[in-house]
């Protein structure tokens, strides 16, 4: 297993517009913080209206010969991008972890996931050509389909690299050109993905970089040459950018937070249920949309529980090799908060990430990860439905552990969560696994699957308040939000039996 070297190159993150570096207008940055460390490894650009003016600019005078171009021929330098990320995945991945907390693997993976969605685009030139049909004597219709414009995708600091790759290469390939506004916490990844843009031959102002806070990022969404706007984050600010873009008339998806339920029947085979109910709520720390962070057992489950408290416990043993560290801070004391309240609340912590120590040199290639944000896998058990850590989304190593009697119950839970993101259920029996399919209310099920996110061409997206919008980011929903369809009929001779094309 590799292990993360945090570089000692520090990394000036400008935007990108116009196919170059551009610093910003105000001459401001903000220093890019490591989670290892909680030292500089960067600075970012903080992004105002002159600087997103300027990559609106860019992109929409690049836009026309863009869209002229065949769709066939804007795949060539797409191709040449997958291949540069490729040949440049180790340097990409351990960026990735540096400054999102990351493990080196679990980093490696995003960017491998974005690459599926890279090749998802590339097929395009294949299998979305339109199509025309004879529908009357002497009539065709034809269908095409048509790129919006300018476009953004506004994203969040868990995946650096693979939610802007949910977004870019499907919207490029389609004929738009794109700006994309990284977390303010994790621009590196981005910064490295731009300039491989470049290498890879996209024209100037097809793809942009707007680096900032939310400055930037209402700038982006008023301009009023921005057609579309795609948004990855927390439910509330998706509903605040959701209701911002579309009261401008513009189109918007905007996809939220998440309380994802894993229901365990008494059937559900031990050594897959604990190893996907522990993958699941510590991958990634815990910072991730798809992290499980509700177990509802239904009927006596406690040896697999005790099992599952087991695997937790030596997970945390491995911390800087099994699972990285919390992004910041704030979000480590938010963590600690909910766990805490908990507690108070009369629910038992029967393993505490509170603990937490940092890994040892000898894990961490000899450097000092003692500053490091670091939670262990918490699991929190005895607690009641209407508990805090039962209903709101924790984002971090925390399972909340509720126990129902029957399956009716545990469908009931799930139905009354405001949230829709993914359901999971673990059982032996087909009949039980369909009836959870078909009864959850999420969007995304998972059937002894702890993460069950959607292979493309299948859509990523949720229900509820997880999402805001309609259609997908990625997969065959995601064409009809990056595109528009333009339906031509034709007549061009005069038919002498009558229709209603007549």
């Amino acid at each position: 297993m590799s292990l993360i070297k945090i570089s000692s190159t520090f990394t000036t993150c400008d935007h990108w517009v116009a196919g170059a570096p551009m610093p910003p207008s105000s001459g401001e940055y903000r220093d890019v913080i490591s989670p290892y460390t909680n030292c500089a490894i960067g600075k970012v650009a903080l992004g105002d209206k002159a600087d997103a003016e300027a990559a609106v600019a860019a992109a929409q005078m690049a836009f026309p010969a863009w869209r002229a171009t065949p769709l066939k021929e804007r795949a060539q330098p797409l191709f040449r991008f997958r291949e540069l990320v490729l040949a440049n995945l180790e340097d990409l991945a351990q960026t990735a972890a540096a400054e999102s907390g990351k493990t080196f693997g679990e980093a490696r993976a995003e960017v491998m996931k974005g690459i599926e969605v890279c090749e998802f685009a590339l097929s395009l030139q294949n299998s979305d050509s339109g199509g025309i049909t004879d529908v009357s004597r002497g009539v065709s219709c034809e269908v095409r389909r048509e790129p919006l414009g300018v476009v953004a995708g506004i994203v969040p600091f868990n995946f650096p690299a693979m939610v802007p790759m949910w977004m870019y290469p499907i919207a490029l390939a389609l004929g738009n050109c794109f700006i994309l506004k990284p977390s303010e916490k994790v621009p590196m990844t981005s910064h490295l993905m731009a300039r491989l843009t470049h290498e890879a031959g996209f024209p100037p102002g097809v793809f942009s970089l707007l680096n900032g806070t939310r400055e930037a990022v209402e700038a982006l969404i008023d301009h009023e040459l921005v057609k579309a706007v795609g948004f990855v984050g927390s439910s509330p600010v998706a509903l605040d950018v959701y209701r911002r873009a579309t009261a401008l008339g513009k189109r918007a998806l905007c996809l939220g937070g998440a309380k994802n339920h894993i229901i365990v029947v008494p059937d559900a085979d031990e050594a897959i249920t604990v190893r996907g109910v522990l993958d699941s709520f510590t991958g990634c720390a815990g910072q991730r949309c798809m992290a499980a962070s509700l177990m509802v057992a239904v009927g006596d489950l406690e040896p697999l529980i005790a099992k599952i408290r087991e695997a937790a416990a030596l997970h945390g043993a491995a911390l800087g090799s099994a699972m990285g560290t919390i992004i910041d801070k704030p979000a480590m004391d938010r963590i600690r908060r909910h766990v805490d309240d908990a507690e108070k609340s009369g629910a038992t912590i029967t393993v505490d990430g509170r603990l937490a120590q940092a890994p040892p040199a000898s894990t961490t290639l000899n450097q000092d990860f003692a500053e490091g944000n670091w939670f262990g896998p918490t699991i929190i058990e005895g607690a009641a439905p209407h508990m805090a850590c039962a209903r709101e989304e924790i984002f971090g190593p925390v399972l909340t552990i509720v126990r129902v009697k029957t399956l009716a119950e545990a469908l009931a839970l799930e139905g009354a969560n405001p949230f829709g993101n993914a359901t999971s259920v673990f059982t032996t029996s087909g009949a039980v696994a369909r009836h959870v399919a078909d009864c959850a209310t999420s969007g995304m099920i998972g059937v002894n699957i702890g993460v069950p996110v959607p292979r493309e061409p299948f859509s990523f997206g949720g229900t509820k308040v997880s999402k805001y919008g309609h259609s997908d980011l990625t997969g065959d929903s995601s064409l009809d939000f990056w595109s528009n369809l333009k339906k031509i009929t034709t007549k061009w001779s005069l038919q002498s039996d009558a229709s209603w094309m007549s």
